[in-house]
């Protein structure tokens, strides 16, 4: 018996042992892990968890001196140590006298955070596959590149930790590369190609999402335009079921001020969809519209088509496959409601109840609403048909069409708070936490989902910046990426808000230590995401590494100033220009009467001139470059950069 409780009370103590290292547990922020890359020259924060009130000992392979401090009563602790020069391999030991936790393969070099919406988060595979993936895997081999992938995250208020994904931070080789950002590791690599000393990136993206989502609400607060929606979400408390009841409320009164204004509706009903009106115009479907009959138009489309429904079909449940399409859709079969779908991602496929299934002639109609961009039909021919009874017809590719409303008529539509768009949800769950982590700066993709507000992204574009710098504590060097070319091209396209966009974009030069390459030439009209995402990341290093590492030069030409001389207008630029072609293309022409015109352009013999023409204009009053949603500008400068796009008339 004196055994048995000899053996208890040895087991007990071992127990509370345990229980004493369970709590004591040294616990670091997702973004230290093995492999990781350290901010050169910067003070490292090393924060996380251990026991209470404890002695915290860290030492680091780079210095020979420990660093230490005591935890606070609930376990956070705070140790500073400098970083020195780009070396290592480094370890980093922690210890809080119970628990001992050991980071290995530490590298201390340059850190860059990379984000924005979908063409930075492009991988090089997926569904990305940028140009030539398969080979750019294969040779991605890069030990002294470190990869750090942030997971997606949504918050109300800032997290106090980020989530990462594949474990933390790891070498560049082909395995770990192939779902990482396609821009972020050919930035890093044209860095290590030239600096020769260890880079890592940091992944933090989220495809479709505009900048407000990625900017603090304290900021947001003083952006002209999200004032009312921060103090609505502070009067709801930040919680989630409390601004969804807002959202909610919103909703009903935009779906009944929306459906007010498209004509295809009377007192709510979908007047339009119970008859086929053989008398609209006719557009190929699939296809998006403003490659067709409706160049520039967002808003609302009606869609309709005639089938003959075979005799033993009647009485029995058809399927309805229409594929993707962009943005959202309500179908109707004779009248009759059968599905709703919305993102341009989605893959629609309704049920049409066999009630509703008659023989002969039916109609079937989409009312397809889009806010901007592209609209119509995504999907391919194969998607787009009509089944039963283990039967598939293909559906008509000519199909009717009728305009129901123009986007300008449209109030703008509430954002519901489960969506990434949602005001200072990314900032809240992807960045807060990161920044307490030395960076040396950040590259940035992002403007499209801005695009139909372009006109007031300027200040919010600024104002992101002016954000983060005042969240990491220092005016870091920032670097983004103007929009690429994208949809139908055009020559004259005053309209186009990607031109307002880019232009807004420029603005943000204003601010110091600022930079901007543009991508407007490699662009596709086809695909929102081009696949040349190699020279994009050559363009944005040589950018970093001639402003701010001092290697090299980065240059694009500007328009610094115009002269008129009876019908020409020169076009003076602070460095040479030359034409890729026979002719330079890209420009128009303003007369007195404030129309627009080709014009054309040739290079004067100093290179720093441009000498506008135009059969059609007789007193020029003002030129635009490359003024449309996907221009065809090939005006460049000595090294090989493009001229961005710009206007006299602003």
């Amino acid at each position: 018996m004196g055994k048995l409780l000899q053996n208890l009370f040895v087991a007990s103590i071992l127990l509370l042992l345990g229980a004493g290292t369970v709590s004591g547990k040294i616990v670091l922020p997702a973004y230290f892990t093995d492999n990781m890359v350290l901010q050169q020259h910067a003070i490292l924060k090393m924060k996380g968890h251990a026991a209470p009130s404890s002695t915290i000992s860290v030492k680091v392979g780079w210095a020979k001196k420990d660093y230490s401090t005591v935890s606070q009563p609930d376990g956070s602790f705070l140790v500073e140590i400098p970083v020195p020069s780009a070396g290592g391999p480094y370890e980093i030991h922690l210890s809080d006298g119970i628990d001992q936790l050991q980071l290995s393969n530490v590298l201390v070099g340059e850190v860059w955070f990379c984000s924005g919406q979908s063409n930075m988060e492009m991988p090089l595979a997926g569904w990305g596959r940028v140009m030539n993936y398969e080979q750019e895997i294969a040779d991605a081999d890069y030990p002294k590149i470190r990869l750090l992938q942030v997971k997606k995250k949504m918050a109300y208020t800032p997290l106090e930790e980020v989530e990462v994904n594949h474990g933390g931070w790891n070498e560049c080789h082909p395995s770990t590369v192939p779902d990482f950002s396609a821009l972020a590791y050919f930035y890093a690599r044209g860095l290590w190609e030239k600096l020769h000393v260890p880079v890592g990136v940091i992944d933090c993206t989220w495809g479709g999402t505009p900048a407000e989502s990625w900017t603090s609400q304290e900021t947001l607060s003083c952006v002209e335009g999200f004032q009312e929606k921060i103090e609505e979400m502070r009067l709801n408390g930040f919680e989630k079921e409390a601004l969804m009841a807002a959202y909610e409320e919103d909703m009903r009164w935009w779906e009944m001020g929306f459906l007010s204004q498209d004509a295809g509706y009377r007192l709510n009903k979908p007047l339009w969809a119970y008859a086929y009106h053989a008398d609209w115009e006719r557009m190929p479907v699939p296809g998006n519209w403003e490659q067709s009959a409706l160049p520039d138009f967002d808003g609302v489309v009606w869609y309709q088509v005639e089938l003959e429904i075979p005799a033993e079909w009647a009485g029995h449940d058809v399927s309805v496959s229409l594929g993707c399409m962009d943005d959202e859709n309500i179908t109707y079969f004779n009248g009759h409601k059968v599905g709703e779908g919305k993102g341009y991602t989605t893959f629609c496929k309704y049920v049409v109840p066999s009630e509703l299934v008659r023989k002969g002639k039916n109609v079937l109609t989409v009312r397809i609403t889009d806010f901007g961009g592209e609209g119509g039909f995504r999907s391919r021919p194969e998607d787009m048909y009509i089944e039963a009874n283990g039967v598939r017809m293909a559906l008509p590719n000519d199909w009717a069409y009728h305009v129901g409303m123009e986007v300008g008529s449209i109030p703008a539509k509430p954002v519901s708070p489960e969506n990434s768009g949602y005001p200072s949800v990314l900032y809240n769950g992807m960045v807060d936490a990161m920044t307490d982590f030395p960076i040396k700066g950040v590259i940035w993709y992002q403007g499209e989902e801005n695009a139909k507000r372009a006109e007031s992204y300027a200040p919010l574009f600024q104002a992101l910046i002016a954000d983060w710098r005042k969240q990491w504590g220092y005016d870091f060097p920032f670097y983004f990426v103007q929009l690429a070319g994208y949809m139908q091209p055009r020559e004259i396209q005053l309209d186009s808000q990607w031109a307002v966009l880019r232009e807004a974009q420029a603005e943000a030069l204003h601010l110091s230590n600022t930079g901007m390459v543009t991508a407007i030439d490699i662009g596709d009209p086809y695909d929102i995401h081009p696949k040349n995402k190699q020279e994009v990341g050559r363009r944005l290093a040589a950018l970093s590494l001639a402003d701010t590492y001092g290697k090299g030069e980065y240059h694009m030409p500007a328009c610094v100033g115009y002269t008129i001389k009876g019908n020409a207008m020169a076009l003076h630029f602070d460095s040479k220009v030359e034409a890729k072609g026979d002719v330079v293309k890209g420009f128009i022409l303003k007369d007195a009467n404030g129309m627009y015109y080709p014009a054309q352009a040739e290079v004067d013999t100093d290179g720093k001139t441009v000498v506008l023409t135009s059969e059609k204009v007789n007193i020029p009053v003002a030129a635009r470059y490359n003024w449309a949603d996907c221009p065809n500008g090939n005006l460049y400068g000595e090294l090989g950069y493009p001229v961005g796009p710009f206007r006299t008339d602003k």
